[in-house]
């Protein structure tokens, strides 16, 4: 939920603060735009995989936050490598982890082409 969560803030901000934008160049504009998108986009899986992470640890799942953070990072973008794996009582929570991460991923491809698709159609609009 927090990775949408973060998405909509930025659409919402974006919207908002469109006019703010008005005084910069285009190419400087979609810069901010699509620039800020993948910094909220980066942020907010960052804090998902840390999230986990920090669940893992706390859970007793996973020892140490270097494994932990390991472990959520190659679950969460779905990789999956194997070297490490949880108990069986914890199996289910790295599934869960990993369909996030796929469904996050998702969501920030969407967002993406949404932006890009904006920037594009109002360059051709000018033209």
């Amino acid at each position: 939920m927090f990775h949408l969560v973060a998405l909509l803030w930025w659409v919402h901000l974006m919207r908002d603060k469109s006019g703010a934008l008005s005084h910069l160049s285009p190419t400087l504009s979609s810069g901010v735009v699509i620039g800020g998108t993948f910094a909220v986009i980066l942020a907010s899986h960052t804090i998902q995989i840390w999230a986990v992470a920090a669940s893992l640890v706390g859970s007793g799942a996973l020892s140490s936050l270097s494994d932990a953070l390991y472990f959520s990072l190659v679950t969460y973008t779905t990789l999956g490598y194997g070297d490490l794996t949880l108990t069986e009582g914890f199996r289910i929570f790295g599934a869960m982890a990993s369909v996030t991460g796929l469904l996050n991923f998702g969501i920030s491809t969407a967002v993406l082409v949404a932006v890009l698709t904006r920037i594009l159609n109002n360059g051709s609009q000018k033209d």
